[in-house]
C-alpha cells in the first residue's frame, strides 16, 4: 500500500515538473529588474516649509510639491526694487532740457538773418551781426556740451540701474529654487527629508523612478554575444502565483562592449563562464514588476 502511494506521487511530481518546464520560458539570460532613478536636491539654503509627498505618491512633471523659507529673499528683492526706483529718478529729461536751448538758438538764427538784410540795406552795422554770428556760435556749442553731459549721465544710471537689475535677477532665481518642484513623472521611492528641517543647497529630499518602464539588467556569455543585438525584440519572464510564470515583451536597449565577472546572484546558460557581458532590457510595466525582481530572458 505504501508502495503504490509513492508511485502515484513520484508520477504527480514527475506531471508537473514536465508541466512547468514545457509552459515556461527556457532562458538565455537572467538577471534583476532596476529603473531610472532620480535623486532631487535642494537648491535653497533654509528650513523647508512644507513638503507634501509621501513614499510612493506619482508625481508628476513641474509638480510644486513645497517649498523653502524665502523671507529674506523677499525682503532683498524689495529693497533692490526701491535702489532701482531712486536710480532710474535721477535720469535727466534730456528732451525738455534741450528744447530750451535749441528754441534759444533758433532765435538768434532768425535775428541773424534779420541782422543780414539790414546790413544789406545799410540800416545795420557789420558788429551786429558778428555779435548775432558769436551768439550763435556760443549756443551751438552750449548745445553740444549739455548733449554730452546728459548722454553721460544718462549712460551712468543706466549702468547703476543695470547692475541692480542683474541683482534682482539673481534674487528672482533664488526665489524660484525656494519653490521645490518635481522634475520628472514618476513614483516617490525614498524621501529623505521633512517639513520644517533645515537643508542647503545640494542636499537630497527624495528619490524618484518612472516605473512604467522597467530595465532588465541580464548578462550573457562570449558564445551569445553575436546572438542578440540593441534593438532586437525578446521575451521576459517573471516568477507568478502558483509557481507560474509571467511573459512580457521587451527590447534590448544596450549591451556592454566590455566583459566582466559574472555577478554571485546570476546564473547564466553557461554555468562554467567566468566573464559574461551586461545588457538592458527594457519592458513596459504592468504594475507587477518591482526594483529588484529577478527576471528571466529568451532571446
Amino acid at each position: 500500500m505504501n508502495r503504490k502511494n509513492l508511485t502515484i506521487q513520484l508520477l504527480a511530481l514527475s506531471t508537473l515538473f514536465f508541466s512547468c518546464k514545457n509552459n515556461g520560458l527556457e532562458s538565455d539570460a537572467s538577471g534583476t529588474f532596476e529603473a531610472t532613478e532620480t535623486v532631487i536636491s535642494a537648491e535653497a539654503a533654509g528650513k523647508i516649509l512644507a513638503f507634501d509627498i509621501d513614499e510612493g505618491d506619482v508625481l508628476t512633471a513641474a509638480q510644486t510639491i513645497g517649498y523653502i523659507d524665502s523671507t529674506q529673499l523677499y525682503l532683498s528683492k524689495l529693497q533692490l526694487q526701491q535702489n532701482q526706483k531712486a536710480i532710474l529718478s535721477g535720469r535727466p529729461d534730456t528732451k525738455v532740457q534741450l528744447e530750451a536751448l535749441q528754441k534759444e538758438l533758433d532765435n538768434a538764427l532768425s535775428d541773424k538773418q534779420r541782422i543780414e538784410n539790414l546790413v544789406k540795406g545799410n540800416v545795420a552795422s557789420q558788429k551786429q551781426l558778428d555779435d548775432a554770428n558769436t551768439r550763435i556760435a556760443i549756443l551751438q556749442s552750449k548745445i553740444a556740451a549739455t548733449k554730452s553731459t546728459l548722454t553721460t549721465t544718462t549712460s551712468t544710471i543706466n549702468e547703476q540701474s543695470g547692475t541692480v537689475a542683474i541683482q534682482l535677477a539673481s534674487v528672482e532665481d533664488q526665489l524660484r529654487k525656494c519653490r521645490i518642484v518635481n522634475p520628472v513623472n514618476g513614483t516617490v521611492l525614498t524621501k529623505y527629508a521633512n517639513a520644517f528641517e533645515v537643508t542647503a543647497p545640494g542636499k537630497p529630499l527624495y528619490k524618484i523612478a518612472d516605473l512604467t518602464e522597467m530595465y532588465l539588467r541580464a548578462y550573457i556569455t562570449a558564445d551569445q554575444f553575436g546572438k542578440v543585438k540593441i534593438g532586437d525584440k525578446v521575451m521576459v519572464s517573471i516568477d507568478a502565483e502558483n509557481g507560474t510564470t509571467k511573459e512580457y515583451g521587451g527590447v534590448v536597449e544596450w549591451i556592454s562592449n566590455k566583459s566582466e565577472f559574472t555577478p554571485k546572484t546570476i546564473q547564466t546558460k553557461d554555468e562554467r563562464a567566468n566573464l559574461v557581458y551586461a545588457m538592458k532590457i527594457r519592458v513596459k510595466n504592468d504594475g507587477l514588476i518591482k526594483i529588484g525582481m529577478y527576471g528571466e530572458v529568451k532571446f
